[in-house]
């Protein structure tokens, strides 16, 4: 019987930076971070296994420490995520059958692609369950499917060997960790409300809602903090620089560009949202946002004021104790949204 882990370290691999804490579980379902660490990484268009090795390699020495699990959270444009539906199947004949048919399955060749699924539909408590043997040809079930290319998975495998990650254990897709980020950092929200989900990204962001721990919808959308800054400086004329500074103190006249800027992406938000409500008779209340463009106030605001409803940061260090070194404290409480997914990485593999 395998020992229990009472320490993981999470690793982030963003497209534009790279993350990671150390966690150990303390008894009384407690959590402290001792260690983090991040480092920006040259925007290129292929890190080969080698560029990334080193990369790995300098943020683990920078962060310090040491523990015996590991689990990587990736962020990629080439990954897979759909919900599909299908008559109940066991989540190992499922993924066989997306390989050797996935175009009828779900409309994509899925050969070259390492996969994972994940049964979504959570019973609601107290739900009568089938009786043994009972079958519905009419029953569809929605399950998760996520996946990276072959070779991409590879080239990971052997950048954790040169960067001296010989303990992962786990390997997820960065967007789906995020959701279970948010579990460890609301529990009662994620076991209990419906919830909307978005995270920011560099590029791209994702958006995700959730009830009672369900997941039940998952988009990406081009719409990242730098096409945000992008379409602020073409609408203005002005740099980067200016525009966040003049949004920063309410400027009435980048505000209504930001309004322009947003448009887009809340128009997004109301449909998905809206396609969630009219399925089920559930409402969404609040909007939950990680990633960089969640510490921006103004943004937040101006949100929640075109959805109508409360958009707020969420953190999920939060959750955690702080028994970092005291010269890396007031570092860690600044960046502390930055590390939702690693944290969140680590959380997992600590409670699986």
């Amino acid at each position: 019987m395998a020992k229990t882990l009472t320490s993981a370290i999470g690793v982030d691999l963003g497209r534009y930076s790279l993350k990671s804490v150390l966690l150990q579980k303390k008894g009384g379902n407690r959590y402290v971070v001792t260690h983090f660490a991040s480092l920006p990484v040259t925007e290129a268009v292929e890190r080969t296994p080698g560029m990334l090795g080193s990369e790995i390699k300098a943020l683990v020495k920078q962060m310090g420490g040491s523990a015996k699990g590991c689990a990587v959270a990736v962020s990629s444009p080439g990954a897979l995520m759909r919900i599909i539906e299908q008559p109940e199947t066991p989540p190992e004949i499922l993924r066989d059958a997306l390989r050797l048919n996935g175009t009828a399955l779900m409309n994509q060749d899925c050969k070259n692609f390492v996969l994972d699924c994940v049964d979504c539909d959570v019973p609601a408590a107290g739900a009568a369950q089938p009786a043994a043997g009972a079958h519905s040809s009419a029953a569809l079930r929605r399950y998760l499917v996520a996946g990276l290319p072959r070779t991409e998975v590879a080239q990971l495998t052997e950048s954790f060997a040169l960067g001296g990650l010989g303990n992962v254990s786990n390997l997820h897709l960065a967007p789906l960790v995020v959701f279970n980020a948010f579990e460890f950092a609301q529990p009662d929200v994620f076991n209990n409300q419906a919830f909307f989900l978005i995270d920011f990204g560099h590029m791209s962001s994702t958006m995700m809602i959730g009830a009672r721990r369900e997941l039940s919808l998952i988009r990406t959308v081009e719409f990242g903090g730098k096409s945000f800054v992008e379409a602020l400086c073409a609408l203005s004329g002005e740099s980067s620089e200016t525009v966040l500074a003049a949004l920063g103190n309410d400027d009435e006249v980048m505000i209504e560009y930001a309004r322009m800027a947003l448009m887009a992406l809340t128009r997004e938000i109301g449909s998905s949202i809206g396609f969630f409500e009219g399925r089920r008779e559930e409402t969404i209340s609040n909007i939950w946002v990680s990633g960089g463009l969640a510490r921006n106030a103004t943004l937040l605001r101006l949100l929640g004021e075109e959805l109508r409803m409360p958009c707020q940061p969420w953190v999920a260090l939060e959750r955690c104790e702080l028994n970092v070194s005291t010269s890396k404290r007031a570092q860690l409480a600044e960046e502390m949204l930055d590390y939702s997914i690693a944290c969140g990485a680590a959380a997992q593999l600590l409670n699986a």
